[in-house]
């Protein structure tokens, strides 16, 4: 039996467009993020100031799953995507992701973010805390 390949996690701000659209469909988010606008896409990650990447030590160093953010390494960091390939899910790596968040980020920095609501036990199992008093202005377009 083939031992299993190893994830490699790391701060990766210029991942390519076209490998994180594949995650976010892949994962399932693409219904809700504009992966058929590339441009939009592309002002999302270059505007993020946390962008994490899970990829298999494998030939290639596939990309399986990303986390990305906006922070301002003091206070507080906002998650906007935390997207695993759907092959990958279930096998740690999301709860790695946000690991590796934790450990760039360090112990002073607070981490949130707004859940799809099929994605709610994993928050809770990694034990993040829910916040009822969140609020939000939709976007138009």
């Amino acid at each position: 039996m083939a031992e299993p390949s190893r994830v490699l996690y790391a701060s990766e701000p210029a991942v390519g467009v076209a490998e994180f659209r594949r995650v976010l469909v892949e994962s399932g988010l693409g219904e809700t993020r504009p992966v058929d606008d590339e441009a939009r896409l592309k002002t999302m990650l270059g505007n993020a100031n946390l962008v994490l990447t899970a990829r298999l030590d494998t030939e290639g160093k596939p990309l399986i799953g990303v986390a990305r953010g906006v922070t301002d390494f003091a206070w507080v960091c906002y998650i906007s995507e935390l997207a695993v390939s759907r092959s990958a899910q279930g096998l740690g790596v999301g709860k790695g992701l946000m690991d590796e968040a934790r450990r760039q980020l360090g112990p002073a920095v607070a981490i949130s973010l707004i859940s799809m609501p099929d994605a709610v036990g994993f928050y809770e199992r990694i034990g993040m805390a829910r916040m009822p008093d969140a609020f939000w202005f939709s976007r138009k377009g």
